[in-house]
């Protein structure tokens, strides 16, 4: 049985292979959007909403080529969750159909590419006959949230700290950074040190 699972995969990799090298349907995805982009030979396009990797699980950015097609996969490492119509092109990432509709549009799975099974399924038809090429770009929302709250954790910490200083000296402090930008370039140059006076000059024999 096994062996005939086997002869079953290879014939679906070499038959992506082939198909691949023609590679007339364009798949572009959009992580800042949560958005798929198709067009194909016949000059049909689509655009549906995706999921795509949450916090934690970040979906591969990239260029790829589909490697598998796999009608219906369960995935082992989560719980045996059903896959439909997947379309792996990376190790253990794929594009595959959910039953979870009302979740797309946001980052929530573990790094696949999720789209309503019935939009899988024909994205499926689609590369199964004329191969595709993948391409994954953009941010995903959660992390551009994430970056958000650290620059304000930042921001608030330089805040506290400015506040600390005033309350010890009784003093605001001072803006240098800011003076520095808005002063002239000489205004910090390093201080240059007197000419002695000609007194001076003429008491000290180590100056002559």
């Amino acid at each position: 049985m096994k062996f005939f699972k086997m002869l079953a995969i290879l014939a679906a990799m070499a038959f992506v292979g082939v198909s691949a090298a023609q590679a007339k349907v364009n798949i572009r995805i959009d992580l800042s959007s949560q958005r798929m982009h198709v067009t194909n030979s016949k000059g049909e396009s689509y655009t549906w909403k995706i999921s795509s990797g949450r916090t934690g699980f970040s979906t591969p950015r990239g260029n790829y080529r589909p490697y598998m097609l796999k009608r219906m996969h369960y995935s082992k490492k989560y719980y045996n969750s059903p896959m439909p119509y997947s379309i792996f092109y990376r190790g253990g990432f794929a594009i595959h159909g959910t039953s979870a509709v009302g979740m797309l549009g946001r980052p929530v799975s573990h790094g696949c590419i999720r789209l309503a099974t019935g939009n899988a399924a024909k994205l499926f038809a689609m590369v199964q006959r004329e191969g595709a090429s993948i391409s994954i770009t953009g941010t995903s929302p959660h992390q551009m949230i994430a970056r958000g709250k650290t620059n304000k954790k930042i921001a608030k910490s330089s805040g506290k700290k400015r506040s600390a200083i005033a309350k010890k000296t009784g003093k605001k402090p001072v803006n240098v950074a800011g003076q520095r930008r808005n002063a002239n370039p000489m205004a910090f140059a390093p201080a240059r040190p007197a000419a002695p006076s000609l007194g001076a000059w003429q008491r000290n024999p180590a100056r002559r």
